[in-house]
């Protein structure tokens, strides 16, 4: 099999919601390390299996959203797996700075402790910094 006809397999086994879409599980390379969720379209799978840069559907905007294209802190695909109901996509991704829009290397950053959610540390980056100044 070619490297496309693996896309277009992996394509046609996904199990896309009744708006077309499917979460996204973007996961650190080598650490393990959960990145973020986000949702993609088969625009978005075709795009990131095409061009190895990872590409989300943003639900917000309506349109595709290339991760870190404002930002910089882009993901490059290394690999990627469907699960067993082949409804959610792991992506194993090369991570570019941080990952989550508050500065943060991950956005699974808060916690419970003792009833209340815990930010640990400060943020990596400071999201102004990231996006730009709105002043």
């Amino acid at each position: 099999m070619t490297t496309r006809q693996h896309a277009r397999a992996l394509i046609e086994a996904i199990k896309f919601d009744r708006d077309g879409l499917v979460p996204a599980i973007a996961q650190a390379r080598g650490s393990g390390e959960v990145l973020m969720m986000a949702w993609m379209n088969r625009a978005a799978v075709e795009e990131t299996l095409a061009t190895g840069r990872v590409c989300y559907w943003s639900r917000s905007r309506r349109s595709l959203w290339r991760k870190g294209e404002r930002s910089g802190n882009v993901q490059r695909l290394v690999g990627q797996r469907l699960d067993c109901d082949g409804d959610t996509l792991l992506l194993e991704v090369e991570q570019t700075g941080v990952a989550c829009h508050t500065g943060r290397r991950s956005c699974f950053y808060r916690s419970l402790r003792d009833g209340a959610l815990v930010a640990p540390g400060e943020p990596e980056i400071d999201p102004e910094d990231l996006y730009g100044r709105s002043d």
